[in-house]
């Protein structure tokens, strides 16, 4: 227990945990914030459709990730000054969307949320490799779970949060707007707390930041094998997610009940998983705990099939989204263990982007198969058999051993990143 709260409870915690808060910020500016603003405005459902393709930048990250691997700002260090940089332009990008008018200029509100989501995405990819650089191995379970819980309340605060402050205290979209803004300063303190890599191993020209890592990451035995692993591990999620929503309002259960439970409850649970399963990752080790966590990410899917035959049933609505909740934050807190594993310390910023790519790829390619699946199969049998696509990750899990996993990041410089810089130089 003391060990536990020494990881958890020191100066890059904090660090970890403000950085992680600063990131999910930004997210549903582009998402259910913009939505619902629109809505409010009484924008038809196609142009709200449109203008929700401004989230794009998060798919398309790793296309640019090489510029934060290459370049390093003149102050704070290549990390810090990046994430520093990205923080201070989304103040100034969503100070701008507060200005623009969805009734007289939909393009301007397009314009400034794509600004929006790309700083928000290079300031993940920046984020996500100072985490890589900072967390020695036995460590990065304990912290990928800081940073997610510091994630996901960094999206309610954007999310629900908004949509509290304008319906019950009545303010305008465009203040709530001001008031995300302010919130970012957070992540200033996250930086100001952070410790900068000592090492900036960065490549000499764009060409060997793009090409090296590529090929540092293809030609290890089994490299393939790591692009295909982070494609398929979280494929039970995101084939049953998708339509899990969908699946309890046909049930019959209240919508105001279903969005207390998943955006409430059930957030405050996958953040629990998530401290949970760094813990167990800390204690297990990282194969040992992808082994259970895996097996008990695709179980969790057959909680709705049971729901799906007992009928609407509001405790049974919590004990199936807190099942699925808890198990996500197990998951991820070791997924994200895994990916800062694979990433070399000296492209650390592209590889973790291209592994997170591939996951987020699959995301989005289930999307229309889970429908599909919901249609043809019904709920029982859908999501029996979105329990068995996480068959191919655990049957990838044994070639993981004698991948590399665990790469060691950096230590830790105790001298001013200034001269840190200077001497990487």
């Amino acid at each position: 227990m003391t060990e536990l709260l020494r990881l958890y409870l020191n100066r890059r915690s904090l660090a970890l945990f403000l950085l992680g808060v600063a990131s999910g910020l930004p997210l549903a500016i582009s998402g259910d914030f913009l939505a619902a603003w629109l809505t409010e405005r009484h924008i038809d459902f196609a142009h709200i459709g449109l203008i929700g393709l401004a989230g794009m930048p998060y798919a398309l990250k790793v296309l640019w990730a090489p510029l934060v691997d290459r370049y390093a700002p003149p102050f704070l260090g290549r990390r810090r000054g990046w994430i520093a940089l990205s923080q201070v332009g989304l103040i100034g990008a969503i100070l701008l969307l507060s200005l623009t008018h969805p009734a007289h200029s939909l393009p301007m509100v397009a314009l400034a949320a794509t600004v929006v989501a790309l700083l928000s995405a290079t300031q993940d990819i920046v984020i996500d490799a100072w985490r890589t650089d900072t967390l020695p191995p036995e460590e990065r379970g304990p912290g990928a779970a800081v940073a997610v819980a510091g994630f996901r309340l960094g999206m309610i605060a954007s999310g629900a949060g908004a949509l509290i402050l304008v319906g019950r205290f009545g303010l305008t979209w465009p203040q709530a707007c001001r008031a995300t803004a302010g919130m970012m300063s957070i992540g200033l303190l996250g930086v100001a707390l952070a410790p900068e890599p000592s090492v900036d191993a960065r490549p000499r020209s764009l060409v060997e930041a793009v090409v090296e890592p590529l090929q540092e990451l293809m030609l290890r035995p089994g490299g393939w094998m790591i692009l295909l692993f982070a494609l398929v591990f979280k494929l039970p999620e995101h084939i049953a997610g998708s339509m899990t929503l969908p699946f309890l309002l046909k049930l019959g259960l209240p919508m105001q009940q279903v969005g207390a439970v998943r955006e409430g409850m059930g957030v405050a649970v996958t953040i629990f998983g998530a401290i949970v399963g760094g813990a167990i990752v800390s204690r297990a080790g990282l194969l040992r705990s992808l082994w259970m966590f895996g097996a008990l990410h695709s179980l969790s899917n057959l909680a709705f099939l049971l729901l799906s035959e007992s009928g609407a049933s509001y405790g049974g609505m919590v004990a199936v989204v807190g099942i699925e909740n808890f198990c996500i934050g197990l998951t991820t807190a070791a997924f994200v263990a895994w990916i800062m594993g694979q990433c070399d310390p000296r492209h650390s910023a592209f590889q973790f982007a291209l592994l997170s790519s591939m996951m987020a790829l699959s995301r989005i390619a289930c999307a229309p198969l889970s429908g599909w699946m919901a249609n043809r199969l019904g709920w029982p049998m859908f999501f029996a058999v979105s329990a068995t696509f996480g068959i191919p990750g655990l049957l990838l899990l044994p070639w993981m051993s004698g991948l590399g996993q665990d790469r060691q990041a950096p230590e830790i410089s105790a001298i001013p990143p200034n001269l840190a810089m200077a001497a990487a130089e």
